[in-house]
């Protein structure tokens, strides 16, 4: 008896570790206003890569993973932006190349608003808080998009011959087009162990999710000389010469491996796959700040100190002329400049906080995280 006591506590012990293994991710463990996030992509390696499998305790090296690109995501605040009056309840701005999109995080989850100009009909779920193993949850039908489209630009997409097809004849002219964009999403948290990528290895869960887009086209048209007008429902995008890469109905799927690491931001990789987890367009992983312009792998600037207080000393390894920009954390330009060889920045009259320093050359770009104390 004593000895099965003893096996009993030994497999209870292993269980208990296991389960203590398992991570929670929170709304705390998102990136915040002043984040700044490098992402590579790797377009070579994508077919050795494998996703692995679901369940707890799995193990996924990404660590041949190669950056073919990088690019830097800066999270910002709504306030200051240029489309901020169009999302008072934002309180998280993504700053991706020019391309604002608006969120709004909440110990629930993270919404997205909108991308630029374009507000959505109704806030949709981009990550369901809090994160755990084995979480399942289907957010939508969620109608998206809801627009009325009328006067040149319609003309111009839907030209008369264009509308002769489609009306059978009956009208040349596109007068109203409506547009619907309906968008469920299913989550589902189905692994969790450690990943590796070259960052370093990170405690992780698994998210899968599975979007599913429904699009309707309406257009009302009219013929120009009997003044008759006629509703067309559910128009395909294939028929549309400029929306004919475009599908009404379209399903993405995608796997996020997630950290609550606070060393590092919690999106560490992302794949976009088909229905049977075949890879497409390559592999989006976390790196660190590039801290070179060509291929050499060599730093060409020098920049210092980091942390900053009165000034920001750049200094370049090239005779080359060389421009540098200073963002604050709303995307504002602070400052901007050419120079040779060496410069020094005046910062004295900054706030603290997190700035992005941009500086580019005839060779490429660099941009640095600036930490002003």
């Amino acid at each position: 008896m004593e000895k099965r006591i003893t096996l009993l506590n030994i497999l209870l012990l292993f269980i208990a570790i296991n389960t203590y293994g398992q991570i929670t991710v929170t709304d705390t463990d998102l990136v915040d206003v002043g984040d700044v996030i490098f992402q590579a992509t790797d377009n070579t390696l994508a077919s050795t890569i494998n996703i692995g499998n679901t369940g707890i305790n799995q193990t996924w090296d990404f660590s041949t993973l190669q950056e073919s690109s990088i690019g830097n995501l800066l999270f910002i605040s709504p306030i200051g932006t240029a489309y901020q009056n169009q999302y008072p309840n934002a309180n998280l701005c993504m700053n991706d190349n020019g391309s604002l999109s608006y969120y709004n995080k909440t110990t629930t989850g993270l919404f997205i608003h909108g991308i630029n100009d374009t507000v959505f009909h109704s806030p949709t779920l981009f990550y369901p808080l809090p994160l755990t193993y084995g979480l399942t949850i289907s957010d939508g039908p969620i109608l998206i998009i809801d627009n009325v489209i009328t006067g040149p630009l319609l003309s111009l997409a839907l030209p008369p011959s264009t509308v002769s097809t489609l009306s059978n004849g009956l009208a040349n002219r596109a007068d109203t087009a409506l547009i619907k964009i309906i968008n469920t999403t299913d989550f589902l948290v189905d692994a969790s162990g450690t990943m590796t990528i070259p960052l370093g290895t990170f405690d992780i869960l698994r998210l899968k999710s599975i979007k599913y887009t429904n699009s309707e086209l309406d257009i009302y048209c009219s013929d120009t000389i009997s003044g008759i007008g006629t509703w067309i429902n559910n128009v395909p995008f294939s028929s549309i010469p400029f929306l004919g890469g475009f599908s009404n109905n379209e399903t993405e799927y995608k796997y996020e491996w997630i950290t609550d690491n606070a060393s590092v931001a919690f999106l560490l990789a992302e794949i976009i796959v088909d229905s049977a987890d075949n890879i497409i367009n390559g592999v989006s992983f976390q790196t660190t700040a590039p801290s070179y312009i060509n291929e050499s792998n060599q730093d060409i600037f020098n920049i210092y100190p980091i942390p900053a207080t009165y000034s920001l000393n750049i200094e370049a390894n090239s005779t080359d002329l060389a421009t540098y920009k200073m963002y604050d954390i709303n995307g504002n330009l602070i400052s901007e400049n050419t120079f040779t060889k060496n410069t020094k920045l005046d910062l004295s009259h900054l706030a603290k906080g997190n700035y992005l320093l941009n500086i580019s050359t005839k060779e490429g770009s660099i941009t640095k995280k600036i930490i002003v104390e």
